[in-house]
Parts: structure tokens; sequence; C-alpha cells
């Protein structure tokens, strides 16, 4: 889909600009705006449909000037849009104008004729169309719905590899969830409805010869209501609901999931002492009292199994779901368009963010199912290991790196961690060097940046949506007087005990006393900080905070 455009600038002038695609419509403080899509990138070739990521947008007002605005609605309106290009500039959008993305392989072999003749918009999986709310009203003129393509939100890698000189199409997709999307520390376990924070669909496909194998996964929050949010604390202490009933979201969330992908499988990697001990227990509780023999529950302490750089002890973990993974199996057709297998139950991974321990475990479980899938297809030979080819194995694991980053980065705003050993199959040194300096990143991001990110997103899915009245906004809510008084006292008394130090007085007894004054005034008035850390840092402020007991 290549089209142009007609754009009026502010001086009356018409420029024509090539578009590759309509992201939709979004109404701010000065009216309606189109976005569009105006560069992409072919990332390859999906059963002869070629796939491709968006690169770079245009967000064009339906109106030549902005003078009828008051000077707050014009500064509003340009946080808005830049809430909107912050969303647009988070990499990972893809699209298909002649083949659906929001399924995976056996989705689609399972649906009537009916369904293929639908649009692409009609029949997408609303999970994961990202520019759902966008194409609102595009959706309502069907005469419209070839220019309305779904838009995904995740990564997608499509490589060409070779084993024993026979070639075959290898290919990742990970499909992020618009339902309960938003950064790491503001968005956690799930909402009145069961969707579960940071979900994202990983498949797995395999093409060769005209015969296919496809094998998911899935990821997710821990699915019950709590939360963790950011108080200057290097990690804040989760906090569980003590007034919402969690059974209520606990079922619906699975009856979904047991619904769209059969038995599931959960492996919760987190800490079973510590602050994550009772996460842990909570979803081990509400599997119990759910009752339900299609949904197996398996905790498996990460950290403290693979402690002192441990990782040959992951196998155990693979070796314990062997049998189980072999019972779900995957999706395969023949040449022949005959299916020959259907993937009966999924694993649902999760750790307390969904993206650096879940992904380790995810690459090998999709690698177990990769080997067999080879094997069947006649890739490999009887007895063969994937490991033993070098050039597919670094093909392999650099893509599931690169899938662990791309994640990571959309969450929780850096690449993942722990991605040394995904490309490696080993832990470094160096790997641990990246994963403190990501670490720190992600410190500064969780609290000083991802207020302003969670308001991007609520405001580009639709969950906040600007009044049409002259009225005010929620950006004008200003902050407390101490929100800048205490930082700069602190920073002031902290100069002061340098200079102090540096510039000695008349005698030790002086200097120290003048020290031991700003010092004092320096740790009292970081201590005052600290303890109403959730004050100091950047929250949202277009969606209201959770209650939470």
């Amino acid at each position: 889909l290549i089209t142009k455009i007609t754009r009026f600038t502010e001086f009356n002038l018409t420029i024509v600009v090539p578009i590759c695609g309509i992201m939709g419509t979004l109404r701010l403080v000065a009216g309606m705006y189109l976005i569009v899509i105006t560069r992409k990138r072919n990332v390859g070739s999906l059963l002869g449909h070629a796939v491709w990521k968006a690169v770079d947008f245009d967000v064009i007002s339906y109106k030549k000037t902005v003078l009828h605005l008051s000077e707050i609605q014009s500064q509003e309106n340009k946080t808005f849009l830049s809430m909107i290009n912050n969303v647009l500039n988070t990499d990972g959008f893809y699209f298909c104008t002649d083949f659906d993305l929001t399924h995976t392989l056996q989705r689609l072999a399972n649906t009537s004729p009916d369904f293929h003749e639908m649009s692409l918009l009609e029949r997408a999986d609303q999970r994961f169309v990202w520019n759902g709310n966008l194409l609102r009203e595009l959706a309502a003129q069907p005469e419209l719905h070839k220019f309305a393509l779904p838009v995904v939100h995740g990564f997608i890698v499509m490589k060409p590899c070779r084993i024993n000189g026979k070639i075959f199409e290898w290919i990742l997709i990970s499909r992020r969830s618009c339902f309960r999307a938003g950064v790491r520390y503001y968005v956690r376990g799930i909402d009145s409805e069961g969707h579960a924070a940071n979900f994202v669909e990983t498949e797995q496909i395999v093409l060769y010869e005209g015969a296919k194998t496809s094998f998911v996964q899935t990821r997710g929050s821990m699915p019950f209501y709590w939360s963790q949010r950011p108080n200057l604390k290097y990690k804040p202490k989760p906090i569980i609901s003590k007034t919402i009933n969690h059974m209520d979201g606990f079922q619906r969330h699975f009856d979904s999931q047991l619904l769209i992908y059969g038995k599931q499988t959960i492996l919760n990697l987190v800490n079973q002492k510590g602050s994550e001990k009772p996460l842990e227990q909570a979803f081990a509780n509400l599997v119990s009292g759910m009752n339900n023999g299609m949904l197996n529950y398996i905790a498996f302490d990460f950290h403290k199994e693979c402690s002192h750089m441990r990782w040959d002890r992951l196998q155990i973990l693979v070796e314990a779901v062997t049998d189980t993974q072999d019972e779900y199996g995957y999706f395969m057709v023949n040449s022949e368009g005959r299916t020959l297998a259907q993937q009966r139950g999924v694993f649902r991974s999760n750790c307390m963010d969904c993206l650096d321990r879940t992904n380790v475990i995810q690459s090998l479980l999709a690698r177990r199912s990769l080997q067999s899938q080879l094997q069947r297809m006649g890739v490999l030979n009887v007895g063969q290991r994937i490991d033993e080819h070098a050039e597919f194995e670094k093909i392999y694991k650099n893509a599931w790196a690169d899938n662990a980053n791309a994640c990571a980065v959309q969450y929780a705003g850096t690449g993942a961690l722990k991605t040394d050993f995904t490309r490696t199959g080993k832990r470094t040194r160096w790997g641990l060097l990246m994963d403190g300096w990501n670490s720190m990143i992600r410190y500064y991001k969780n609290n000083f940046s991802d207020g302003f990110r969670q308001d991007s997103i609520d405001l580009f899915l639709g969950n906040f949506v600007v009044d049409e009245s002259d009225g005010p906004t929620p950006l004008r809510v200003q902050k407390d007087w101490k929100f800048l008084t205490l930082p700069i006292i602190m920073l002031v008394a902290f100069s002061m005990c340098i200079i102090c130090l540096l510039m000695a007085g008349d005698t030790w007894t002086e200097t120290l006393a003048y020290v031991m004054f700003w010092g004092a005034a320096s740790v009292i008035t970081a201590t005052i900080i600290l303890l109403n850390g959730q004050d100091f840092v950047d929250a949202p402020k277009l969606v209201h905070k959770e209650k939470m007991d």
C-alpha cells in the first residue's frame, strides 16, 4: 500500500506526500490528527506475503493553524503530540498489506472460509492491533478498510537458513498485547477484565519446501491484583491488594487463555524468598483454588538455581517439562496442505517483569521444539542436533537475544538483561557488567521518565481521551512544593559540605563543625526525600492511580 496525501502548510501551500500506510486518526486539543506511515523497511516474506516494519511516521493536523488555541492549550497540544511521537518512536511496529500478522498459523488454519473473506481489520485479533483505537473512524466505513491496516507491536525476524545443504525459512514473531499495556512499574498484574500486563505471544515458524510448522508460547504478568510503584528505591516492594477478589480476575484471565491456547503450563520464575516470595505463594494458591485440570503450575527459583554462574542448571526445568512439551506438541502442515499436528497447549512463562528470565527459558523450550520440527521435516538427519550447526546456531541465539531486547525496550525502557547467555550459551563477566549498566538506566527511567511514557501509551491506545471542551486537562496538575524545594536544599547542603572540605577553616575543629552541619543537612534532606519517594518520581498524569490497599 503506497498512496499519497495532500498536506496543507501554515502558509497555505500544498504538498503531496507519499505514504506507506495509515495508522489512523486521533483527537487532541487542536482537533483531529491523521497519523500515517511515511517510511517502511522490508523484513521478509511470510508464505509469499511481504512483511514490513514501519520506520517513520507523520502526525498531520486536519486544521491549517492552531491560532484558535490559547497559549496554555497550545502548550498542552504540543505535549500530547510529543506523547504520540514518543510511542511511534518506540521501535517495533510491523504490518502486512495482504496477510494477517495478528494470528498464529494454527488459528488461521482453523477458521472458516467466511473468515478469509473479511478485511484484515475485521478479522484481526484485537489483542494485538496497536492502532485499533486510531482506526475506529475508518473501521465504521467498510469502503475504507483496504486502507485500515492492523499494525502489531513487538518483534519480527525472518531468516533464510541452511542446514545439511537444505534451505528453510526460520521466523520469530512476538506480538505485544495492547490490553493493559504500559511501562514496567506502573502496569503490573491484571485489570478487571483479566488482561495481564506485558502479555506477549511469541510464535516460532519454520517453512520448508511447502511444509510449515509453528510453536507458540506466551508470557504475562502474574495474573492477580498487585502493584510495585516506583518510590526512588532500587527495588520497590511489591504490594498485593487486600481488598479485591483476586479469583474473579484470575479466572477471567485463564478462562480466556484456555479457550485460545488449550492447556496451560505456568512457569513461574520468581524468587521463592524475599519480597518476591508472597507473589509466588499467591500465584500457587490461586491455581490450586481454581482447581482446573487443564492448568499446571511449576515454580522454579531462577536466581537460586542459577546462582554462581551455574546456568547449566536451567536444564533441570527443561527436562522437568519434557513430557508436557511432547504432549502439547506443535502445529504442522505438510507440503500438500494437510494438517499433521496441532499444538494442544502452551507454556505461559513469567518472572517479575516477564522479560529477562522469561526470555531465556522461552528460547530453550523453543529450541527443543525446533529440534523435533527440523527432524520431522527432514532438514536434520537422525541423531543430529541443532547446536552442531554453528551458522544456524548463531542466527538462532542472536534472534532470541534481539527479541529479548525489543520486548525489554518496549516495557522497561532498556535492553534486556542476561542476553549474553542467550547469545553465547554461557554467562560472562562482560554480560554482568552490561546488566549492571542497563539496571542503572532502568532505575533512572522507572523513576524519572516512565510517567510520561505511561501517559503516552494511554493516550495512543485510547485509555485516555482528550476532552473536546475547552476545560483544563490533567496536564495542568502542579507538583507539590517539596518536589523542587527539598532537592535544591539537598544539593546546596551537599555542595557546601564539599566546599568546606576543600576550603579548610582556621582550625580543624571549625572545619569539622561546618562539614558535620552541612553533611547532616544533606543526610536529613535525602532521608525525607526517600521517605516520600512517590512524591518525587515522574508519575502518570492522565490516569488515576490504582487503589491498592
